[in-house]
Order: structure tokens, then C-alpha cells, then sequence
């Protein structure tokens, strides 16, 4: 960690807030070549992870990270300017999430996977939405590796999940597993270049920037590149909370138990939450889960389970525990993904059909209809009420 950098990035938010100065000029990243049909219909995130043995000890480390902050009870939501900075969206105080009218929102949803497949768009949503799904999470482009996804499709994708009463969490996929600062700077150049569809949506959308950008078991670098870009989205104008995921292809919690105060900190608006990706390393048992998720709760840090599945090439997933503990404590999650899922991780499709007639007996079923699952304990955001 650097920490002259840190202290000046907590610098320049707070100078940023006083003075309401306007964001400079930035270069953005040159997009590769988008690839062949065939490749965009089979790539997932999911599928690129790989865990070696000495990240998997990373992973499962028993240490507990001493609570930075005293344990509290949640205050009155909407208590005050301060705990709802963007007066009309969703918005954290401590662990929890509220919406606009300041009623706490845990989220139950699923992925979908919708840069690969732009047609299925207008299927997809109104069969997730029939699972009592309150969340979707959208994979987006910003043409660094796929065809980018225009200001004109983003809007699309919202008006839609307006329409079936479904939260969207908007994602950029481009830069999963990369470690370098300048891909995610590009991310928040698209972002930026995007800001109309999220302006003035800042209670229908969250802004989840980057999927799974640092690949690396980092905490500083992970740390100190966020810290770096969420001030030039605030001062964007961009309101929206902003979801932030971990390091380690999603799956290193230990980032955001160990640096998320500072990222979290960053923000003028002190509106970010986090999301741990939960495949076989961060979700392979009980005591893992609970520990992964626990770590971050003591930092008085909100956060959700943004992609779990039932297994993976990294190995076997507790799916029931997660769903079980998140219900037990009141802590979101999404399961990765509707359909389309390729290069060898078919098995993490949740439907069998776009429409969502056939579910996947060994996964879909149980996350859409078991006990603990999102039709048993999903509610519409009030929002939509």
C-alpha cells in the first residue's frame, strides 16, 4: 500500500466536495477487436477463473480482521442528508441497503448475460422477472474486448426492468481478471460516456463497475485503483451507489475486508457497497462463507453475493449455505446465470430455455424454488409499489 497515495485521494474527495470542481479530460482505452460469433456466445467470466493452491490459502485465511468500527445498530433510514446523499436512490448506512424511499432492500436475482446475446433481451427479462426475482444484474460491454453497448441499448435494458419491477445492476465485463488500472479507467470512461442513462435512475439502477477486474490476491493495488477512479464518476454526476467487487477474480474477500474502508472512503458521497463472487474457492464450505462474509460485516461494510453457482472448475459450492446464511442475516445475492454459459461451464445455466420454461434440475430448481431461494424470499423493491 502506498500511503501517501491514499491520503491523497481522501484529499482530493474532500476538495472535490467543497469546491463541486468539474472532471478534466480523459483518454479512453482503445477497444481490441471484437471477437468471432462463436467466441461471444461462449464466453463467460466464470469459465476464465482459475486457483492456484497458494491463492486458495489466500482465500480461506483464518485470520479475523479486527472491526474497525464499534458494533451499532442501523439508524432510522433517510435520518438524515447525509445518510441518503442522492435524496431520491438507493443508498447505505453501515451493512445495510436502502432504497429511495428508504425501506431496506436485499437484493434476489439472477445474472444475465446480455452482451452476448443482445437478442434475447425482451425474452429473458419478463421470464426472470416471473421467477420473483427483485434484481438483475447485467452484463454490459464497453467495447474493449465485445461490442460495445450503446447509451440507446442501456436505456432499453432499464425501461425493461422498470417494466417488470426488477432493479437493475448495470456491469461492464470487459476488463474481468485484468490487473491493470488503465482498463478499469477505461470502464469509468464508458461510464462516464453512459452517465445519461444513469442520471436521473439513481433509484432503479446501481452502477456495479467493473466485473471481477482484478484477477491478482491483492489488496493495495485492487485498493488504489478504485480509490483513484470513483471520485471521476462522482464528479461525473453520477449519483447511482456504485457496487465495487472484490479482487481475485471476485473470490478474495480479504481485499475488501482489509481495503474496502478506503475505497469505501473515496466516495464523497460515501455510497459504495461490495460483492463477493462465490464459486469453489470463496464458497466451497460453511465455514468459508461464514467467514468470508462476516469479515466484511465487521467492517461495517454493506455487501452482497453478486455471482454464486453450484459448482465450478475450481470445485464443489455450499449453494445451499449461501443462500441459508444470506437469508439468516439479511445479505443479498444473485446466482450467475440465466442462460448461455459456454466453454465448458454449461452447467451454470440456471434456465434450460431463454423463456424460463425448462429450470436446470441440479442448480436453476433449487435457486429459483427451494426453501431458501429467490421465490420464497424475494420482495419487490417498494419502488415499484
Amino acid at each position: 500500500m502506498k500511503f501517501s497515495k491514499r491520503i491523497a485521494a481522501l484529499f482530493l474527495s474532500a476538495a472535490m466536495l467543497l469546491s463541486g470542481c468539474n472532471s478534466t479530460d480523459v483518454v479512453t482505452t482503445t477497444g481490441t477487436e471484437a471477437p468471432t460469433a462463436e467466441i461471444t456466445t461462449t464466453t463467460t467470466n466464470s469459465a476464465e477463473t482459475t486457483t492456484t493452491e497458494a491463492e486458495t490459502t489466500a482465500a480461506e485465511t483464518t485470520t479475523e480482521v479486527e472491526t474497525t468500527t464499534a458494533e451499532t445498530t442501523t439508524a432510522p433510514a433517510q435520518s438524515s442528508e447525509f445518510a441518503n446523499p442522492t435524496a431520491m436512490g438507493f443508498y447505505v448506512e453501515g451493512t445495510k441497503l436502502y432504497d429511495a424511499n428508504g425501506n431496506e432492500f436485499i437484493m434476489r436475482g439472477v445474472n444475465h448475460a446480455h452482451t452476448w446475446f443482445k437478442g434475447e433481451l425482451k425474452t429473458a427479462i419478463p421470464a426472470i422477472a416471473a421467477t420473483g426475482s427483485n434484481t438483475v444484474r447485467i452484463v454490459l460491454s464497453n467495447g474493449y474486448q465485445w461490442n460495445k453497448d450503446s447509451l440507446d441499448s442501456i436505456l432499453e435494458i432499464i425501461a425493461l426492468c422498470k417494466e417488470y419491477k426488477m432493479i437493475a445492476v448495470l456491469e461492464v465485463h470487459d476488463g474481468t481478471g485484468k490487473n491493470d488500472a488503465a482498463v478499469l479507467s477505461g470502464i469509468v470512461d464508458y461510464w462516464i460516456e453512459m452517465k445519461d442513462a444513469l442520471i436521473g435512475n439513481e433509484a432503479y439502477v446501481i452502477l456495479n463497475i467493473a466485473n471481477e477486474w482484478y484477477g491478482d490476491w491483492a489488496v493495495d493495488e485492487w485498493a488504489d485503483a478504485y480509490i483513484s477512479e470513483i471520485p471521476r464518476i462522482r464528479e461525473a454526476g453520477i449519483k447511482n451507489l456504485i457496487m465495487v467487487d472484490s479482487a481475485g477474480w471476485g473470490q478474495y474477500p480479504m481485499s475488501i475486508a482489509k481495503g474496502g474502508k478506503d475505497v469505501f472512503n473515496a466516495d464523497p458521497l460515501k455510497n459504495t457497497m461490495f460483492s463477493i463472487h462465490m464459486y469453489g474457492t470463496a464458497g466451497k464450505n460453511d465455514k468459508v462463507i461464514k467467514r468470508n462474509i462476516d469479515n466484511v460485516l465487521k467492517q461495517d461494510l454493506c455487501v452482497i453475493i453478486g455471482e454464486f453457482g453450484f459448482d465450478h472448475s475450481d470445485g464443489d459450492v455450499d449453494e445451499q449455505y449461501i443462500m441459508d446464511y444470506c437469508t439468516e442475516i439479511g445479505v443479498g445475492y444473485l446466482g450467475w446465470s440465466w442462460k448461455g454459459n459456454g466453454g465448458g461451464v454449461e452447467y451454470l445455466d440456471i434456465a434450460k430455455e431463454w423463456d424460463g420454461s425448462v429450470l436446470s434440475s441440479d442448480w436453476g430448481e433449487n435457486l429459483i424454488n427451494g426453501g431458501t431461494g429467490i421465490r420464497a424470499t424475494s420482495e419487490i423493491c417498494s419502488v415499484f409499489e
